[in-house]
């Protein structure tokens, strides 16, 4: 008789780690805007940042031997999601922060993505437990508190504005929107050619909006550090990440833990800027956290 064959410790371990890594990486997002954006204006920089990802990825794609999608619909679906996953969402985020919203309202207003889904779940007939509702709750109590001391810290320049408020709920609808979009639409396929569509829509969106900014990209060691990190961790390791746990996962959960980038991003800011953290911070994080481990376990 065969001896049977023993499971994958080391992929299981690494499915299990995915989650972490994702929001580790994540988290960093706004780290980068704070080197990169007195450097460049935003559509100019997130254009850069699509086109040099696309250069990593087509020789990975080319060398890897993967197949890219068969069907119109497979191209125009990631296109969608590209569009507003990458386009959409960061355009607005990092948009809305140059026209002089502070981090902390950003972020908040961002992180009401796991409650928007949760909604659009119910209405749609899609099962939302008690459990993960209090979980959504109580994470986003959590996140209130962590960016708490962060409004009105920013300076003069730090306000809100119909302008930046509008681009602001502008990317809130996109990631949602799109999350939504992709779990329902996008059939599996490699996580690279996958990407590298998204990334090619999302260029040819934001093109035609860096010719309405005059400001021009400054390069200094600090904007050639934040693009690195831009193309290397955030767009190829932390959205391919995001695609891969939309695959996966059951929307609710996979949002929730947009509830942890705040929390994280202040323990980065921490080790990088001395940037003090709080009891509010610290009592935040940990309401977080068990909020979104109940809409996780839940999930399952």
């Amino acid at each position: 008789m065969n001896a049977p064959t023993p499971a994958p410790v080391q992929d299981n371990a690494w499915l299990r780690a995915m989650p972490w890594v994702f929001v580790l990486i994540w988290s960093t997002g706004f780290i980068v805007a704070r080197y990169g954006m007195p450097h460049a204006p935003p559509m100019k920089f997130l254009a850069v940042r699509y086109g040099l990802s696309i250069a990593c990825f087509l020789p990975w794609i080319f060398l890897a031997g993967v197949k890219w999608p068969s069907t119109r619909a497979q191209w125009f679906h990631l296109a969608i999601t590209g569009v507003l996953m990458h386009a959409g969402y960061l355009g607005g985020v990092w948009a809305a922060v140059k026209a002089g919203m502070g981090s902390g309202l950003s972020s908040l207003i961002v992180g009401l993505q796991p409650v928007l889904t949760a909604i659009w779940l119910s209405g749609t007939g899609s099962r939302v437990s008690r459990r993960q509702w209090l979980g959504l709750v109580l994470g986003f109590a959590g996140l209130v508190l962590v960016v708490s001391r962060k409004f009105g810290a920013g300076g003069p320049g730090d306000q809100a504005n119909w302008l930046n408020l509008s681009l602001a709920v502008m990317a809130l609808f996109a990631i949602t929107i799109g999350t939504l979009y992709q779990k329902r639409f996008v059939a599996a396929c490699d996580v690279r050619t996958a990407n590298a569509v998204q990334l090619l829509a999302a260029l040819l969106v934001t093109l035609p909006l860096t010719l309405l900014e005059a400001e021009l990209m400054h390069w200094n060691g600090e904007l050639m550090g934040a693009m690195a990190w831009s193309v290397l961790g955030l767009t190829l390791g932390g959205s391919s990440l995001l695609y891969l746990l939309i695959q996966r996962g059951a929307a609710a959960s996979v949002t929730s833990l947009m509830y942890l980038v705040p929390p994280c991003t202040a323990l980065i800011a921490w080790v990088l800027f001395a940037e003090p953290i709080t009891s509010a911070t610290v009592a935040g994080t940990a309401l977080t956290a068990f909020g979104v481990s109940l809409v996780v376990r839940a999930g399952r």
